[in-house]
């Protein structure tokens, strides 16, 4: 999953698709086809930064930055448009401009989302936030991060199931980096088989986190290889989609670990 991110102020790529400070459909139809050709099966938009300290923005401003690039995309490229939002209004414009899945970092906790992501039809991811993005990161805490996100995810679960969401529409992210210190994230990646053996897709959110500079002190434009590295750990534990800003890297080693993967262990060396 490739992201396109529609903002000015996510924390890695917040602003790159502006000209004039105006959004550049252009440059975001370029941004996605290059992504395709890179191997991503989805692109995320996202009109709504959700980095820590983010601000709320207005239902018309989200739907003013995402809805022309996911119409741009869907009709001139040959992928799957996620949209990023928590908006029940913003779903359902979303879906009729084509959109095939919504990609929600409230798990449909807000007003109508649980309603507008079942009458829409479309998959739909649900992650796990403590708190919210203004002050998600101020002081997270857990008895035990791991059976709590996936109890968490599990209630989800069970909310959209009694809505009439079923569960093969349903895919879960544990939410690194949202409302979880760099010790949570990492027993999160750890224990990622937990979450895995619900026997749902897992889509996993590494790519340039701050949790990189924490452990090895690398500012945003340098954290491609250890995002790398946390890509593999988390296929390697299962996950099914790895959401990433750098397409034609991931996908390479990807590709290597599905290359592994598909060796059977017979014991000899042919």
């Amino acid at each position: 999953m490739g992201v396109v991110n529609t903002t000015p102020d996510s924390f890695s790529d917040g602003g790159t698709l502006y000209q004039n400070n105006q959004l550049d459909l252009d440059l975001a139809l370029t941004r996605a086809s290059i992504m395709a050709e890179a191997g991503a099966a989805i692109v995320d938009v996202g009109g709504e930064s959700t980095r820590p300290g983010a601000q709320a923005i207005s239902v018309q401003q989200e739907l003013d930055r995402v809805v022309p690039v996911i119409e741009r995309i869907v009709a001139e490229l040959d992928v799957i448009v996620s949209v990023d939002t928590s908006s029940a209004v913003v779903m359902e414009t979303a879906a009729a401009a084509g959109a095939g899945l919504i990609n929600d970092v409230r798990s449909l906790t807000r007003d109508g989302a649980v309603e507008a992501a079942t009458v829409s039809g479309l998959p739909v991811c649900l992650m796990h936030m403590q708190g919210n993005p203004d002050t998600m990161q101020a002081s997270p805490h857990y008895e035990d991060v791991v059976s709590e996100v996936v109890a968490y995810l599990d209630q989800r679960l069970k909310a959209c199931e009694q809505a009439g969401i079923a569960t093969e529409r349903i895919l879960l992210d544990p939410g690194f980096g949202f409302g979880k210190t760099v010790q949570h994230n990492l027993q999160l990646l750890k224990a990622l088989p937990k979450l895995v053996e619900r026997g749902l897709p897992v889509l996993v959110g590494l790519s340039r986190k701050s949790m990189i500079s924490h452990i090895i002190g690398r500012d945003v434009d340098d954290r491609l290889p250890a995002s790398l590295a946390l890509a593999v750990l988390a296929a390697e534990r299962g996950a099914n989609i790895i959401r990433t800003h750098d397409v034609a890297e991931t996908a390479d080693a990807l590709a290597m670990v599905a290359a592994v993967k598909a060796i059977k262990s017979t014991g000899d060396n042919n």
